[in-house]
């Protein structure tokens, strides 16, 4: 494999440029948006090989390429589509990260757990 070393990367008219540490060390390493009701169905992801459903309001996204470690950050975003969205949260799951996937549980405001049809995540590392 090659190694491409550069301190700056740039777009082809070098109007908008991007040190290269904030792409190697800030960008998402997984992401995926999928579908979290019936049969849960990706939509569209980077580095995520499948979801399982784990019950209700109850995920694992699964990694293609592993993390190095369990000490990245998730992001989690939900909804139904209506304009009020519903937010990953702690509960009496908890929540498992793994070097190859990520497990959480989507709750309600009253701890209630729910599936929801648009279910974002992001893992940065």
């Amino acid at each position: 494999m090659s190694t491409i070393k550069a301190t700056t990367l740039s777009n082809l008219a070098g109007s908008k440029t991007v040190p290269t540490d904030t792409v190697v060390d800030g960008s998402a390493k997984a992401w995926v948006n999928f579908n979290g009701t019936g049969t849960v169905a990706i939509r569209a992801n980077g580095n995520v090989s499948s979801i399982t459903d784990n019950g209700v309001g109850d995920y694992t996204v699964n990694f293609t390429t592993a993390m190095p470690d369990a000490n990245y950050a998730a992001v989690v975003q939900a909804g139904d589509g209506s304009a009020t969205p519903t937010f990953g949260s702690e509960s009496s799951l908890g929540k498992t990260y793994a070097t190859g996937s990520y497990r959480f549980v989507l709750n309600r405001a009253d701890t209630i757990a729910v599936d929801r049809s648009i279910v974002s995540v992001c893992i940065f590392r």
